[in-house]
C-alpha cells in the first residue's frame, strides 16, 4: 500500500495520488474478495463487483478519513469485509452456476505453498472452510492479499504475535487435513488394486 503521504494527498484531492491509491485499493480488495467469494456460485463475478464497490466506498470516505496510526490496509479491510458479507448474502440467495474455476491463491512467498500447490482450486476452498473464521481470515489476508503480520493484526484487532500463532496453527491444521486426505486416497487405491487382483485370480 502507498505511504501515508500519498493517502493524505489523495484525501486532499490530488488526482495523481488518488489514482495511485485507488490502483492499490483495487488490487488489495480484489485479492481479498476473490479469496473469500471465489468458491461460491458466480463467485468470480461477485468478487469483481465487490472490489469495485470497495473502491467506490473508499473514494467516498477519503475526505473524512483520519490517520489514527493504523495501516491504511486496515481501513480498506474494514470496508472489504462488509462488502464480502453483503455479496455472500446476495450470492447465496440467488446462485448462478459458472463454468469458470478460480485460480489457486498466490502463495509463492508463504510456507503454505506446498499445500496449496498440491491441491486443485476447488479443493482450496474446501480446505479453508475447515478452519475457524479467524484462521481463515488470517490466511486470506496473509496469503491472498499479501499483508504483513502487523497489518493483519491492525485489521483484526489482534497483536502481531497472536496473528503469527494463529497462522502457525492454521497451517498445521491444513497440512494435517491434506495428509489425512492423501492417506485415504492411498488406502482406496490399495483396496482397488487388491480387488482387481482377486478378480484376476478367480478368472484363471
Amino acid at each position: 500500500m502507498r505511504s501515508s503521504d500519498i493517502v493524505s494527498a489523495a484525501a486532499r484531492g490530488d488526482s495523481a495520488a488518488l489514482q495511485a491509491l485507488l490502483t492499490d485499493v483495487r488490487r488489495i480488495a480484489y485479492r481479498y474478495c476473490r479469496a473469500r467469494l471465489g468458491g461460491l456460485p458466480a463467485g468470480i463475478q461477485a468478487a469483481d463487483d465487490a472490489a469495485q464497490e470497495v473502491c467506490v466506498a473508499v473514494l467516498r470516505s477519503l475526505p473524512r478519513y483520519e490517520d489514527r496510526g493504523l495501516p491504511f490496509e486496515a481501513f480498506v479491510y474494514g470496508i472489504a469485509s462488509n462488502k464480502v458479507a453483503d455479496a455472500m448474502r446476495t450470492t447465496l440467495r440467488a446462485p448462478e452456476p459458472t463454468p469458470e474455476v478460480p485460480d489457486a491463491l498466490d502463495v509463492d512467498a508463504d510456507p503454505l505453498a506446498g499445500v496449496i500447490r498440491a491441491e486443485r482450486s476447488s479443493d482450496t476452498w474446501a480446505l479453508l472452510d475447515q478452519l475457524t473464521p479467524v484462521q481463515r481470515e488470517i490466511i486470506t489476508l496473509r496469503v491472498a492479499v499479501g499483508m504483513t503480520a502487523d497489518e493483519v493484526a491492525a485489521s483484526l484487532g489482534m497483536t502481531p504475535g497472536a496473528v503469527r500463532v494463529a497462522q502457525h496453527r492454521a497451517l498445521g491444521r491444513l497440512r494435517s487435513i491434506v495428509s489425512e486426505d492423501q492417506g485415504d486416497r492411498w488406502d482406496q487405491g490399495d483396496q482397488g488394486d487388491q480387488e482387481g487382483g482377486d478378480r484376476d485370480a478367480s478368472s484363471r
